[in-house]
């Protein structure tokens, strides 16, 4: 296979959406200047069936090491999502799945990352792995070998770990076999790097002492940037949570997903999660005065990665006239009295309390003419067709 070392794209590909390169970003340049090639690999629990953008930012940087001509893996975590990476809620472990559940979560990820990852590319496709091959074969004996290499002084320094702790919170000793295990993979299958978020560095840390105690190699940790919120720091895309912006939505929920997101959030999603040039991003940044101008160019783009250009401009058009034009949507949902009751039912509002919120708030709109909504009317003698909040749009009936 022949090994791409043009030092441009070495260089782009080492700097945008990068943390950090473990042990060195120095050492891993020289390594691919070298014309070696590297078996890299990034490994996604399947606790959910939807991924986000958040893992594209790590599918995007692994298909640069494809084109590159390097050897790379995708490996379902379909044996790890079974204990559950420790969650950063500091009171709880993550639900233990069935493989079942496991296999099921799978199914649409690889049409998913399809867009973004030429998985079928004749010269260098995609290698997909599963770790339940390796781990569920594991003896007891094994473990306990494998554990031998770690103190609990050194799984205890995970920083969720400490702080639950530190806050008299349950620490399960299952949950301290997870990254003895992700750890593992990276010796079952003899890599030279691991892609992962700044939020699994901990783990892949494992995978490097594991890999260096019983193979004598050493292993690259080469850490992506989390999409985060630079106000609050807050996570911009969670799976668990079910927020962001998902990969198996169609083109009109993506674009307008990407409409939801803060300003703030704008010039990190241009950077992580689409292929403009940084040059052009900048620019674009410094040209553009209205940040909804921006945020509809970015929205464009990442639309039309995973649906096309053209689904990607009707995406545009049909939000430009529901949210700037105030049209109202074919598929409005419709609901008859009792009103307050039906909008709880439908899921439009969660509780009695949520829905005065909103009207306080004025977050109750009429679409067409903008009217703010102090209460929901009990009765009504024509349709009244309403917006609650950004997204949510209800027809009332007589």
């Amino acid at each position: 296979m022949l090994i791409d070392t043009n030092p441009q794209k070495i260089d782009e590909l080492l700097q945008r959406s990068v943390q950090d390169i473990l042990p060195a970003r120095a050492e891993l340049r020289s390594k691919l200047l070298s014309g070696a090639r590297l078996r890299i690999y990034i490994g996604t629990d399947a606790t959910g069936t939807s991924l986000h953008l958040g893992h594209a930012t790590n599918y995007l940087i692994l298909e640069k090491f494809r084109q590159l001509g390097h050897e790379v893996i995708f490996l379902v975590g379909d044996f790890t999502s079974r204990i559950g990476d420790p969650t950063d809620k500091s009171d709880s472990a993550r639900k233990q799945l069935t493989r079942e559940q496991v296999v099921a979560n799978t199914k649409t990820w690889l049409d998913q990352v399809r867009p973004i990852i030429d998985i079928d590319n004749p010269d260098n496709p995609i290698k997909i792995l599963f770790n339940h091959e390796w781990l569920a074969v594991l003896t007891f004996e094994d473990i306990i070998n494998l554990a031998s290499n770690f103190t609990v002084q050194q799984m205890i320094e995970r920083d969720m770990f400490k702080q639950r702790l530190a806050d008299n919170k349950p620490l399960y000793l299952h949950e301290l076999f997870y990254p003895l295990l992700q750890g593992y993979d990276s010796v079952a299958m003899d890599v030279d790097i691991e892609l992962c978020g700044s939020d699994q560095t901990f783990n892949a840390l494992a995978g490097r002492t594991l890999l260096k105690k019983l193979k004598n190699k050493d292993k690259f940790v080469f850490v992506t940037t989390l999409l985060e919120n630079p106000k609050t720091g807050e996570k911009m895309m969670s799976k668990s949570q079910g927020t962001g912006v998902f990969l198996d939505t169609d083109a009109e929920t993506m674009y307008g997903a990407v409409m939801a997101q803060p300003d703030e959030n704008i010039k990190q999603l241009f950077i992580d999660c689409t292929r403009l040039p940084l040059s052009e991003i900048d620019e674009l940044l410094q040209t553009t005065v209205n940040p909804r101008d921006t945020k509809m160019r970015l929205a464009l783009e990442i639309t039309s990665m995973y649906h096309g250009k053209e689904k990607a401009e009707a995406a545009k058009e049909q939000f430009v006239e529901t949210f700037q034009q105030g049209a109202v949507p074919a598929d409005i949902l419709e609901l008859s009295a009792p009103y307050t009751e039906n909008l709880m039912a439908a899921g439009v509002v969660a509780s009695k309390s949520e829905l005065r919120r909103l009207l306080e708030a004025g977050g109750v709109r009429e679409i067409v003419s903008g009217v703010k909504l102090e209460e929901i009317p009990t009765a009504i003698d024509e349709p009244m067709d309403l917006r609650f909040g950004k997204r949510r749009f209800v027809r009332l009936l007589p």
